[in-house]
């Protein structure tokens, strides 16, 4: 079944650009974690990376597919909540792993699957409707920000397993 893209594009022009992202390597684009810091929206994210001991893994050869949720998104977690999954890394790992794909799915692939396999073993629901694309319950708000290992989709609420 073909799925609409039209709201994708629509997405990808509102948000992030790799091109914005992108520090000077020559012809390189910086990896996933380069990426996410430049980006300036990921401090927690990043900051639950490095606590899982998952930096090297991303910043690593891939590629990998990162369905990244912003400060917001973890924002919306209460802080005790926060800090507890921090604090535990077993359900850390679990939680990021969720939120990665193995190989570079781009935004036109996305939409025309119905779940994908995360690193973490479970696979993620992906629904097209009126529009909008969910990645279990978050919406994809930025598509297609190229990393030299992979890409990021952008989301608005952090998923879990």
């Amino acid at each position: 079944m073909h799925k609409p893209f039209v709201s994708l594009i629509a997405v990808a022009s509102l948000g992030l650009s790799a091109s914005a992202l992108a520090h000077d390597h020559g012809d390189d684009l910086p990896n996933i974690i380069e990426t996410a810091a430049a980006a300036g929206n990921f401090t927690t994210l990043l900051t639950a990376i490095e606590a899982a001991g998952l930096t090297d893994t991303l910043a690593g050869d891939g590629p990998f597919t990162v369905f990244a949720p912003t400060d917001e998104a973890f924002a919306e977690i209460p802080e005790a909540d926060l800090a507890a999954i921090l604090a535990d890394t077993d359900t850390l790992t679990a939680i990021l792993t969720y939120h990665v794909v193995s190989g570079k799915v781009t935004s036109a692939q996305v939409v025309e699957l119905d779940s994908a396999t995360s690193l973490q073993g479970s696979d993620i629901t992906i629904t097209v409707s009126n529009g909008s694309v969910l990645v279990d319950q978050a919406n994809v708000i930025t598509v297609d920000v190229e990393a030299g290992n992979g890409i990021i989709h952008v989301i608005d609420a952090v998923i879990t397993p």
